[in-house]
């Protein structure tokens, strides 16, 4: 199964509720910071949510 790296290009600040809680559950709190995820369902539903503010791209 393929990872999917993940990182926060934008702030949060002006973002709805319901956004920053899926950048948090995504295990993001800094700009810069990145992390590598599971590629499932869940996440990439997460993902879509606020890909605006994140850079992603598939790691093996």
């Amino acid at each position: 199964m393929k990872n999917i790296k993940v990182v926060l290009r934008k702030s949060t600040i002006g973002a709805t509720e319901r956004q920053i809680a899926n950048v948090r559950g995504l295990g993001l709190r800094k700009i810069g910071q990145s992390r590598v995820l599971e590629n499932t369902p869940a996440v990439r539903g997460m993902i879509k949510t606020v890909i605006h503010l994140l850079d992603v791209s598939e790691v093996e």
